[in-house]
């Protein structure tokens, strides 16, 4: 078996040095959400990766302390035989950001280049007119005015395959394992090879690909979001000093009595 992508990895990170400096990433993330509503602007963060390479983890963690008015996670399911009769990135259209929005694609069209094209899914005409096309979409994109992200998330051999068993171990974990993913599992080489050619084809001046070596999860998810800081520039919003009002007594009466006979969860813990 190959080795790990990380070569000479460091130690892994200490669980309470890993939540500090995630809860200030984190508090970085809310600033840049401010900034994203008082600034008006349209944003989406495409994630794609090898199964198992981390991507829900680190999508929690930039989802875990911001608003979902702001930033809106967009998880499509397989596409419906009215979608397929569809323009193909016609159903990840209507997901765009409005003004004041984030949005967040966990994996995107680029199904297309990956899955799709590896599993015999779209005919070599219509993954050719994808990789073709894919450049032009994106430039048109951004020139209107979006900020497009988009992150790929690399593991290694070795630590696909331990994270692999563990799905099969933990019954937690094992929704996570579909048969879709044992077959990616078994075509390593394959999607390999897919990712190359769409890296080659897709990564360019206006929308290029940020890479993400992942077999640390911590710190995968700790450079991603400092990464996608640094990619949005921000300022902090002034807000006013929140006072929280008196309450008023009118109209009081005992609303604890009156909950008096009701069901209530049982107390078990």
């Amino acid at each position: 078996m190959a080795k790990s992508a990380i070569e000479d990895a460091p130690p892994k990170m200490r669980r309470k040095e890993y939540e500090k400096k995630l809860r200030k990433l984190q508090t970085e993330l809310c600033k840049l959400q401010d900034w994203v509503v008082h600034k008006g602007l349209r944003v989406i963060v495409v994630f794609e990766g090898r199964d198992a390479a981390g991507k829900g983890g680190t999508i929690k963690a930039i989802m875990e302390r911001v608003s979902p008015r702001v930033f809106r996670l967009v998880v499509l399911p397989a596409p419906t035989e009215r979608e397929k009769t569809q323009l193909y990135i016609q159903r990840y259209i209507q997901h765009f950001p409005a003004a004041g929005e984030v949005v967040v694609f966990d994996r995107s069209w680029y199904n297309r280049a990956g899955v799709e094209y590896v599993m015999g899914f779209c005919t070599k005409d219509q993954y050719k007119s994808f990789v073709n096309l894919c450049p032009k979409f994106e430039s048109h994109i951004v020139n209107s005015g979006i900020i497009l992200i988009k992150f790929w998330l690399e593991v290694g051999q070795e630590e696909q395959h331990r994270r692999f068993e563990a799905r099969i171990e933990d019954p937690l974990r094992q929704w996570k394992l579909s048969p879709m993913d044992l077959e990616s599992y078994s075509r390593w080489y394959d999607y390999s090879r897919a990712r190359d050619m769409m890296l080659e084809a897709t990564d360019t001046d206006d929308a290029p690909w940020h890479i993400v070596r992942s077999d640390d999860k911590q710190r995968a998810r700790l450079n991603c979001i400092a990464h996608l800081l640094d990619l949005v520039p921000y300022k902090e919003v002034r807000k006013d000093k929140i006072n929280l009002p008196k309450r008023s007594q009118k109209g009081e009466y005992d609303d604890e009595a009156t909950l008096k006979g009701r069901r209530f969860v049982p107390e078990k813990h």
